[in-house]
């Protein structure tokens, strides 16, 4: 029965958004009316040594993006909320990736003047696979930004969501004076300070209440009419099962800087939003009120305290309880191990918790045991699915420019290939090691964490490939041929596995011309795929 109770308790979402979209601090202002901090930052600095609540890292802190997930938890109206917030920036889309298989839903941040940017549409499409339910928040609604009748059309276009308003705006802009609550049938007036805001809603009795025009004005209260009369003419009502198939995203409106329409929209999350789902494993799928814990890796961090050099990996509990000081089964590794600081977070904070249930995040001390995508049970011989390696698109030759700290530099991008940075490929011939981003920016944040958080300095050279593909063959004899002849082109991911780096498609296009028993895989998953 206990097991029951936590589950449903439990809401576990990440927070996905284009950069600058306000991601980051609408995750504050959740945290703030949560109870969980009593002062927000700001994403980017405002005054010295003041930073984002969840921008730990010392280069977030320098460059003010976010580049890795940031793990938190709060109690909220009788549930545990955990929030992933995700990096927002292209190039460390992966990490983003990743996260969304660690979350029940989502909600997704859109800048109102900008509308829906090319990151937002490549994050949506993950959702959308994966039927991951989602909430949209429409922010900045105190700047001009676009007409909210052009707005949702835009989000269904090219997010490929059906929309449903549950709140409305009223004005945009200099003209923004607040939201009707379409479900609660209320109004929230817009108070732009930052330090607070109106706590409640001004209950309207209906739209022909004469109250509209003393608190908006003739004009707004007219608008407000007739926009709502063409929503419920547009719009179906709100529909739980369509929302929690992933198929039907409720939208709200409001200014997170400001803290405005964030009440609403994190009372209407702790309602609609799932509890923790089932998982797909390779053997089975595992539901959250099974007996018997299951959790997996989906990230690893090296270093939040870079005076004890500690290693964190964050494990999702999937089912079951997880227990302090109980011994769990490593699959991969086949061995029993036990964590006796196991942690829960907030940002850069974290203490150590006796117990967690499915939903939860906990942070595992690590001492090299893990890596992303590895399954703890408490006996079970099992693999949770759906955290692939897809290819690279951008390669350097890692080069070595201090050879007295060659132990540090191979320490640290080892470290940082294991927390999912990037991927690193080993070429026998010249024994060269090759490192695989999204985007440039992660290189440059490599070369920053192995020189500030290793010692070790290096430099990054260009080479000609542009697509790294895993091989396979069903012929061992020919897979073995395969490599020697294209010994050139070979490497081998940090699991031993072979890979084909390509400079163009007419590279793939001709080996498998040459080579028809050889197959080339676009991600690490192929094996399972199977």
């Amino acid at each position: 029965m206990k097991l029951e109770n936590e589950i449903k308790k439990r809401r576990t979402f990440g927070i996905i958004s284009h950069p600058d979209a306000g991601k980051t601090t609408l995750t504050e202002k959740l945290l703030l009316f949560g109870g969980a901090i009593q002062q927000a930052g700001t994403v980017k600095r405002s005054k010295p040594g003041k930073t984002a609540t969840s921008d730990f890292m010392e280069i977030e802190k320098q460059r003010g993006i976010s580049v890795a997930t940031s793990v938190m938890g709060f109690e909220y109206k009788g549930k545990k909320i955990n929030i992933l917030d995700t990096p927002g920036h292209k190039d460390f889309a992966e990490d983003t990736y990743r996260t969304l298989t660690a979350v029940d839903s989502v909600i997704l941040v859109v800048d109102c003047v900008k509308g829906v940017e090319e990151q937002t549409e490549k994050l949506m499409a993950v959702c959308r696979l994966r039927h991951i339910p989602v909430i949209i928040f429409v922010n900045k609604m105190d700047r001009e930004g676009k007409d909210p009748f052009d707005l949702l059309d835009e989000l269904e276009k090219k997010l490929n969501i059906s929309t449903r308003p549950l709140t409305w705006p009223i004005g945009i802009g200099h003209t923004f004076k607040g939201v009707y609550h379409l479900q609660a049938k209320g109004l929230k007036l817009y108070e732009p300070v930052k330090k607070g805001v109106s706590e409640n809603l001004i209950a309207v009795q209906d739209l022909d209440d004469k109250m509209l025009e003393r608190t908006l004005g003739n004009n707004a209260a007219q608008q407000l009419r007739d926009d709502v009369s063409l929503l419920e003419g547009l719009y179906e009502p709100f529909d739980l099962s369509l929302y929690r198939s992933g198929y039907l995203a409720p939208v709200f409106y409001g200014s997170a800087i400001n803290n405005f329409g964030i009440r609403e929209l994190l009372d209407t999350f702790i309602d609609i939003a799932p509890p923790p789902l089932e998982r797909s494993a390779n053997e089975r799928t595992i539901k959250p009120d099974e007996p018997q814990f299951t959790g997996f890796i989906f990230k690893i961090h090296a270093n939040l305290d870079p005076k004890h050099r500690d290693r964190i990996a964050f494990c999702r509990i999937c089912s079951g309880q997880f227990q302090r000081n109980t011994f769990y089964y490593h699959t991969r590794l086949q061995k029993k191990l036990k964590f006796a600081s196991p942690t829960s977070f907030m940002a850069d904070s974290k203490s150590v918790v006796d117990e967690s249930w499915p939903g939860d995040v906990v942070g595992l001390y690590d001492a090299g045991n893990f890596k992303i995508g590895d399954t703890l049970t408490e006996g079970e011989d099992l693999q949770f699915l759906g955290i692939p390696r897809f290819s690279p698109e951008i390669f350097r030759l890692l080069e070595n420019t201090d050879p007295m700290k060659s132990k540090q530099l191979d320490k640290g991008i080892n470290q940082l290939i294991d927390e999912g940075v990037a991927q690193l490929f080993f070429q026998e011939l010249g024994n060269r090691k090759i490192v695989g981003t999204v985007g440039e920016l992660q290189f440059e944040v490599i070369k920053f964490r192995l020189l500030h958080e290793y010692g070790a300095s290096c430099a990054f050279r260009s080479v000609e490939y542009t697509k790294a593909s895993w091989i396979s063959s069903s012929d061992p004899v020919k897979l073995q041929n395969f490599l020697q002849q294209q010994s050139r082109r070979i490497a081998f991911d940090k699991d031993g596995n072979p890979v084909f780096l390509s400079s163009s498609a007419w590279d793939i296009t001709y080996a498998l011309e040459k080579h028809p028993d050889i197959r080339l895989h676009d991600n690490s998953e192929w094996q399972r795929q199977r």
